[in-house]
């Protein structure tokens, strides 16, 4: 740490009154003077953007007002991953809300395929509600150079809400809104799906003279932020903050019966609840079947109704698993028959009856076993499509970008990506992407780290500190969970192994620096009294390390007294009782 930084944690101890572990937490995230860490700890949507900053939003605005003013049938065309789907039920309910007459259209990932086509024009045009006069694509539509053309020549006019790369030429739409379009200027470049499409509610609640209502629909927001793995700082922390609190308090009726579905307890909702918990199963409406199951959930306006779209989801993600499963199980066979370690940088995968609905997120497992780029494929029509998922530090579309010669299509973001090819050049696309993967991946980005954020005694745990650490959360990219690294710890009692399938390790430890009860400590308030005063114990659980139980023990068998270890803090809720609980990355 420089000497600026040493400078910078001693006045943040100081000016917020918090230990120095987290004063170095902080500094780490920039965070370095006082205002800096109230508007961290203090998000508030007083500080998001101007949504007019974003190029094109005084044109979507004026068209859209024009729409409802002349009665005119809007679509919204939106995805069908969480992203899309929340975008779309986000702007059909707030629309209704300011009295348009709006539909919505969510591809048929089977027939339609991903984004804005011509096949699911078609199908928009001819609603039931009527031939809309407007389009606003979501999370999709900015290469869809020549479905925005198709839509105008059948007398629509298209408005653009999306945040992936755009291509060289960009679409003929009435407006475009993203932030990553060249020549906007809007300050975060990061923004989901979702976000661009809530700038938009945003900017028409101020025109329609309700600004305040805007907020309402910030758990979309908070849902595809944490689904789609955007950077969580800034504008972003301060949407997902807020859009949480709100699935928290006051769930709509739609997201209370997907909680209980997934069987989290209410209150207790966070990002990783939402990726592991929520996300999957509104993914599983649209990989197999109708993703609009996705957006009628959402758009519930009675328990009854959300019960049963609940219901249905959950089947969906059941069988979704199974799929999901078998899929795995032969990608990981094919990839270590044929995996390279010294030569290969990226692993492609294709195998024609692979259910096209489970692709990316196998390729994601992938990525997670293999700590390698994945692009899998199956065939659909003939044609191999597919996801592509990367790993820290590699922009797989700029890769799929300079092998464009030998791809139909390819469309996405630096992390994920989506690609189509004929399937007898799958084999020459591998050896091509793999030969672009050999100059963009360092030996660095293919070895898993642990960012360390601060050290850390035992003996320093109290509940104030975790209580100062549950506040760094929404947790995501940029604002990850903190690890801390102790040494002199001492393993307290016999580690045992729990868990059913993968096994943990879990153990109780304190410091081998003994804390004696003095009288000050004991007198302080509990909240800052430390755990292991007088000798107590704090758990430890390492998930998926259960192999590792005899690297606890010394060369005699009993417990180690002398364990370096990297830990997050967390909170275990058990019989209505919190504790905490210390989550185990590594030690030695």
């Amino acid at each position: 740490m420089q000497m600026e930084d040493i400078e910078a944690v001693r006045g943040l101890q100081q000016s917020i009154n918090v230990p120095e572990s987290i004063a170095s937490v902080l500094v780490g995230r920039g965070i370095k003077t006082f205002e800096d860490a109230r508007d961290f700890f203090r998000p508030s949507i007083e500080r998001l953007h101007d949504p007019y900053l974003l190029h094109d939003m005084d044109r979507a605005v004026e068209r859209i007002t024009l729409a409802i003013n002349r009665r005119e049938q809007i679509a919204i065309y939106g995805d069908y991953d969480v992203d899309g789907t929340t975008s779309t039920a986000m702007l059909t309910l707030f629309l209704e809300s300011i009295g348009a007459c709006v539909s919505f259209h969510t591809p048929d990932r089977f027939t339609e395929g991903y984004g804005l086509s011509i096949s699911g024009l078609d199908r928009c045009l001819n609603h039931p509600d009527g031939k809309p006069g407007l389009i606003i694509s979501i999370d999709c539509g900015i290469t869809a150079v020549d479905a925005v053309a198709y839509a105008r020549s059948h007398g629509a006019d298209v408005i653009i809400c999306d945040h992936h790369e755009p291509a060289d030429v960009l679409p003929e739409a009435y407006a475009i809104l993203n932030p990553i379009k060249p020549g906007c200027g809007y300050p975060n470049k990061s923004l989901c799906g979702c976000g661009v499409g809530f700038k938009l509610v945003q900017a028409l609640s101020g025109t329609f003279g309700i600004p305040e209502a805007a907020a309402e629909y910030l758990d979309f927001v908070a849902l595809a932020s944490s689904a789609d793995i955007v950077s969580l700082k800034g504008e972003n922390r301060i949407m997902t903050s807020r859009g949480l609190a709100i699935l928290n308090e006051n769930p709509r009726p739609g997201l209370r019966a997907l909680i209980d579905a997934a069987r989290i307890k209410h209150g207790r909702l966070g990002t990783n609840q939402i990726v592991f918990g929520l996300a999957p199963r509104i993914n599983a409406a649209g990989r197999l079947g109708d993703g609009g199951r996705a957006v009628r959930l959402m758009c519930a306006k009675t328990d009854q109704e959300a019960l049963e779209a609940a219901s249905e989801l959950e089947l969906a993600n059941s069988d979704r698993r199974k799929i999901d499963e078998g899929a795995f199980l032969e990608a990981c066979v094919m990839v270590d028959a044929m995996l390279d370690r010294t030569a290969d940088r990226i692993i492609v995968l294709h195998h024609p009856d692979w259910h096209a609905g489970v692709i990316g997120i196998v390729a994601s497992r992938l990525v997670e076993r293999y700590h390698l780029p994945v692009i899998l494929m199956t065939t659909i029509d003939g044609i191999a499509k597919g996801s592509a998922r990367s790993i820290p530090g590699f922009d797989i579309h700029s890769a799929l970008k300079r092998c464009e010669a030998l791809l139909i299509t390819f469309g996405g973001h630096k992390y994920a990506a989506g690609v189509s090819i004929q399937t007898d050049r799958v084999s020459e696309f591998r050896t091509s992407v793999n030969i672009v993967a050999l100059e963009m991946v360092s030996d660095a980005m293919l070895e898993p780290e642990i960012d360390i954020s601060a050290l850390i005694e035992l003996n320093d745990l109290t509940p104030k500190l975790f209580a100062i650490v549950r506040q760094f959360s929404p947790f995501g990219p940029d604002n990850t969970r903190p690890f801390f690294y102790a040494h002199h710890v001492e393993i307290v009692g016999t580690p045992r192994i729990v868990g059913r399938g993968t096994s943990h390790l879990k153990f109780q430890v304190r410091s081998s620096l003994p804390l004696k009860p003095d009288p000050e400590l004991v007198r302080a308030s509990p909240n800052v009294r430390p755990f292991t005063l007088g000798g107590g114990t704090i758990e430890a659980i390492g998930f998926g390390l259960g192999d590792r139980i005899n690297e606890l023990l010394d060369e005699s068998g009993r417990s180690r007294q002398n364990l370096e270890m990297v830990f997050a803090l967390e909170e275990n809720e058990y019989m209505g009782k919190i504790n905490p609980q210390l989550v185990v990355r590594d030690f030695k």
